[in-house]
């Protein structure tokens, strides 16, 4: 079927996938305190069985709530906020990436406005070492080389971090992000590389779906990509509320 595929592959080696559901809710009206509740379930791969369900608070100060099944367990289990340099599901993502960063943990200043010019990149794997899964994955793209994009610096307030430095690339006129580069003591890092896509019927240039993200960790040579095809993303659908609970993580099977 049709499902989301998150690939990861160590320099040298062969890649290893899981494929997960993710479901967003930011429609919670009823209760002024929630911003949103984003709930992933893992259906193969080393996590499959497990499930996560990370509510957000309108109030930037709290912390997300995370709640984890873990199916050897058979039970759920409350966790503190992860810190935002940890790796979400043993990826190049981090929680920071996918979650918890926010405006106000960095200052930002604008470099100007330019042509992007850069190709998009997606993780190239030799023919070898393919799968049924991995060869369904985009390649590269030179779709937003002619867009025009300001180019934003981020210094994180966080001392010591991983990264200083944040050079991203945002298009001037649907404000999607297409890279984002990672800056230690003036060295690259990591890249971050987004391929967004506009979702079917809709006028707004902002209308915007995931379709990939492509993450290398310099030093080590580690590669993410996560793939959600077309067929995957729905949105202001009927689901009832809820599927946002504790009960669905326990419905969960193997």
């Amino acid at each position: 079927r049709t499902i989301t595929t998150l690939v990861k592959k160590s320099a040298g080696e062969k890649p290893l996938t899981d494929t997960l559901e993710r479901y967003l809710n930011n429609d919670y009206s009823d209760d002024p305190t929630i911003k949103a509740k984003d709930l992933a379930i893992f259906r193969s791969g080393k996590m499959k069985g497990t499930g996560m369900l990370i509510t957000d608070y309108t109030d930037d100060a709290r912390s997300q709530e995370y709640l984890v099944w873990l199916p050897a367990l058979r039970k759920i289990r409350r966790f503190a906020q992860p810190a935002h340099d940890d790796a979400w599901g043993g990826t190049d993502f981090t929680f920071g990436d996918v979650t918890l960063r926010k405006p106000l943990h960095e200052t930002h200043k604008l470099l100007g406005m330019e042509p992007f010019g850069k190709t998009v990149h997606a993780m190239i794997i030799d023919e070898a070492d393919q799968t049924s899964t991995t060869k369904k994955l985009p390649g590269n793209t030179d779709e937003y080389k002619g867009a025009t994009v300001y180019k934003v610096e981020s210094k994180t307030k966080f001392p010591g971090w991983w990264y200083d430095t944040r050079i991203t690339y945002v298009d001037s006129k649907n404000f999607s992000d297409y890279l984002c580069e990672y800056y230690k003591n003036g060295k690259l890092v990591k890249t971050l590389e987004k391929n967004w896509k506009l979702i079917e019927g809709q006028s707004d240039p902002r209308a915007l779906r995931w379709f990939t993200w492509y993450a290398k960790t310099l030093e080590t040579g580690h590669e993410t990509m996560a793939y959600i095809p077309n067929a995957v993303t729905k949105f202001n659908t009927s689901l009832k509320s809820g599927l946002w609970s504790q009960s669905t993580l326990e419905k969960i099977k193997k």
